[in-house]
């Protein structure tokens, strides 16, 4: 069946295993992660097909990328491992209990090489996915990478594949223009935008969240994609794309260990109740659900839930399932 395909960089992370300066860590834990990859992982695990494309370097962090995402049961044969550049790398930091820092080691890697060919290499993939999903982060990688985003763009408005944004926007990358300079042409053939407050008001340029979901052609706006707002502890919110009103819903509470990869869950949940042809309020409500399962652990996507598993957040606390 029609599933999600993405596009995008996936880098190998260090991460340390508990609070503290990263300088005192004894060891540092190795996974992987990536916005697009973290949706794909998510979407996967509630049971739709879901497909990355990339490239990794012809490195030990390249193999991890693409043994990881076969693992996941993530199709990866749009992948490319390019012998002339090295895998990204993400160090992140749990400072304090509460606090996390992240470092990025992307210039010049292997997926920030990424150009329209290698997406031409995998049209098959696209055309026949039930929505591509792409995010602010890879346009702003590099010329090459922008290029590769705006031809998966083409190709799914011509096969009439539903077409997902989230902002996602990385300060490291790049200011508020260039963000903006880079995804105002995707923005008329979108049917889904995802971002957090400020990202909107930024890829917007606007003060307020009313102007901006009128800018973005929300609710008195040109009649442009599905809005939905990622509010982080405090829930998220829907603008319908058919003008009906704002819905939002509060954040399901949990213990929370690592924010990091939470909006990624949060997506997934969406774009999986979209797969299943689910109404609005209904994917808000996976999507809340499943960007809780993430923050409950300290690493990017290993907590997104299966199906078999959603409920698990209801049971008390000190539950044990036999």
């Amino acid at each position: 069946m029609p599933g999600l395909v993405t596009l995008g960089e996936t880098m190998a992370v260090l991460g340390s295993p508990r609070p503290g300066p990263l300088r005192h860590a004894p060891h540092l834990e190795l996974s992987i992660g990536g916005a697009e990859s973290n949706v794909a992982i998510g979407v996967r695990r509630l049971g739709h097909p879901a497909a990355w494309i990339g490239r990794v370097g012809a490195d030990e962090f390249g193999a991890l990328v693409l043994e990881r995402l076969r693992a996941e049961q993530v199709e990866v044969s749009g992948a490319l491992v390019d012998p002339d550049a090295p895998t990204g790398l993400l160090v992140k930091e749990q400072r304090t209990p509460d606090v996390t820092r992240v470092q990025y080691y992307r210039t010049g890697s292997a997926g920030s090489r990424l150009c329209p060919a290698d997406v031409d290499a995998a049209v098959g993939v696209i055309t026949g996915a039930g929505v591509l999903h792409i995010t602010g982060i890879t346009p702003l990688l590099s010329p090459s990478a922008a290029g590769a985003v705006a031809r998966a763009v083409e190709l799914a408005v011509a096969a009439e594949v539903p077409v997902s944004l989230d902002v996602n926007h990385r300060a490291a990358l790049g200011g508020a223009e260039l963000l903006r300079e880079r995804l105002a042409p995707l923005l008329p053939h979108l049917s889904h935008l995802f971002g957090g407050e400020e990202e909107l008001l930024l890829l917007a340029d606007a003060t307020d969240e009313p102007s901006a979901v009128a800018r973005l052609g929300g609710p008195g706006g040109s009649g442009g994609p599905e809005l939905v707002v990622k509010r982080g502890a405090r829930g998220a919110s829907v603008y319908p794309a058919d003008g009906n009103p704002e819905l939002h819903r509060a954040a399901v509470p949990v213990r929370a260990l690592d924010p990091v990869g939470a909006g990624d869950a949060f997506v997934a949940g969406y774009l999986t109740a979209l797969l299943d042809g689910a109404p609005v309020a209904e994917r808000l409500r996976l999507a809340c659900l499943t960007g809780a399962f993430a923050v409950t652990v300290p690493n990017d996507w290993s907590g997104q839930p299966t199906r078999d598993e959603l409920g698990l957040l209801d049971a008390e606390a000190g539950t044990t399932l036999r």
